[in-house]
C-alpha cells in the first residue's frame, strides 16, 4: 500500500477523465465531511454521464467541452455547476501532477445566465401561484409536504430527515439538527453551524404538522409500517427527494406553466414573510443562512413589487374632490 501511494502518478498524456475523477474523489473523501463528499460525488457522477470516462484529458478542448455540455439541453445554471466542478477537477489534477497543461481551462467560459430580475422572479411563487399549486396535487402527502415547506422555510434535506420527536409542540419549535443527502439517503449534521437551529412553529404551521403526523399514522396502520420519521415513504423509510421533486416539477408545469424545485418553496416562504414586514436579517436567522445575500435579493425584489402595488393604489385614490 505504501509503495502504491508513493508511485509516480499516471503519465499526463495517458490519464482518462474517469481515472482523474476517481483519483480526485479518493482525495476528497479524506478531506470532506460526508454530506459535502456526497454532493461532490453526485456532481462527478453527473459529469461521467455526459462525458465518456475513457476519453483522455489531454485530448479535451474548450470547444469539445462546451459543445458536449450544450447538447445535453440542460439549463445554463445546471451546466455552470458541471463546468465549475470540472474546472476544479482539472486544477486539482494539475496541482497533483496528473495533468501537464490546463491552459485550455481558462477558455471554458461560464454559460450566460438569465438576467438578474428573471432569476429572482424564478426563485419564489406569488401567493396566488402557491394557492393554485397546493390545490392541484392529486396525492395528499405531496400537498402536505409542499404546504409544510412553504410555511416552514426548511431545506428539503432538513424536512426529509426530521423525526416526529423533532416537532416540539410544547415549546412551539422544530429542532433542526440534521439533514439528508438525497442521492445517498445518508443523514449527517448540517454543513454550517447556523443551520442548526430551532424554527418557530406559528399556528398555521402547527396545523400542517399535526395533519402530517396524523396522515403518517393512518398510512402506517393501513400499509403495516412503523416509523419514527415525521414524513416517510410507503415503507416507513426516508422519502425520496427525486420522487417528490419530479412530482413537484410535473404538477407546477401543469398548473403554473413552469417547473419549480423544492428550494423555490424555501424562497417563497422568505418572500411571504418579507411581504408581511419581517426584516431580511430575521428571515435569514429563521432559514439558517450564513450568508443572507439571496434573501436580500428576494427582499429587494418583493419590496419593489410592493412599491408598484402601492403606486397603483394611489392612482385610484382621489384625495381632493
Amino acid at each position: 500500500m505504501i509503495e502504491e501511494k508513493q508511485s509516480v502518478p499516471k503519465q499526463n498524456t495517458d490519464i482518462t477523465l474517469g481515472e482523474l475523477i476517481e483519483e480526485y474523489l479518493q482525495h476528497q473523501k479524506l478531506v470532506l465531511k460526508v454530506s459535502s463528499y456526497n454532493s461532490t460525488y453526485y456532481l462527478c457522477n453527473a459529469i461521467l454521464k455526459i462525458f465518456d470516462k475513457d476519453i483522455r484529458v489531454a485530448n479535451m478542448s474548450p470547444i469539445f467541452l462546451k459543445e458536449t455540455l450544450i447538447r445535453t439541453g440542460k439549463p445554463n445554471g445546471y451546466l455552470n455547476n458541471i463546468r465549475n466542478r470540472m474546472v476544479a477537477i482539472f486544477h486539482w489534477g494539475y496541482d497533483n501532477d496528473y495533468i501537464a497543461d490546463i491552459s485550455f481551462v481558462s477558455k471554458l467560459k461560464p454559460f450566460k445566465s438569465k438576467t438578474h430580475r428573471e432569476k429572482i422572479e424564478d426563485k419564489f411563487l406569488e401567493p396566488k401561484e402557491l394557492e393554485t399549486l397546493l390545490k392541484g396535487f392529486k396525492n395528499n402527502k405531496w400537498e402536505l409536504l409542499t404546504h409544510f415547506l412553504a410555511l416552514s422555510g426548511l431545506r428539503i434535506g432538513e424536512a426529509l430527515s426530521l423525526e416526529t420527536q423533532d416537532i416540539d409542540f410544547a415549546n412551539h419549535v422544530i429542532h433542526i439538527t440534521k439533514t439528508i443527502f438525497p442521492a445517498f439517503k445518508s443523514v449527517d449534521t448540517p454543513k454550517t453551524l447556523s443551520s442548526i437551529r430551532d424554527v418557530y412553529i406559528q399556528p398555521e404551521l402547527e396545523a400542517i404538522c399535526r395533519d402530517i403526523i396524523l396522515f403518517i399514522k393512518q398510512e402506517g396502520l393501513f400499509l403495516g409500517y412503523r416509523t419514527n420519521l415525521f414524513i416517510c415513504n410507503t415503507r416507513g423509510d426516508y422519502l425520496s427527494y427525486i420522487v417528490y421533486s419530479n412530482v413537484l416539477k410535473k404538477t407546477s408545469l401543469e398548473l403554473l406553466g413552469r417547473e419549480i424545485t423544492p428550494h423555490v418553496l424555501r424562497h417563497t416562504h422568505a418572500s411571504l414573510l418579507m411581504a408581511n414586514g419581517m426584516s431580511a436579517d430575521a428571515i435569514s436567522r429563521r432559514l439558517g443562512h450564513e450568508n443572507s445575500e439571496i434573501t436580500r435579493q428576494v427582499y429587494l425584489h418583493v419590496t419593489e413589487k410592493l412599491k408598484e402595488q402601492e403606486q397603483e393604489q394611489i392612482k385610484k385614490i382621489h384625495l381632493i374632490g
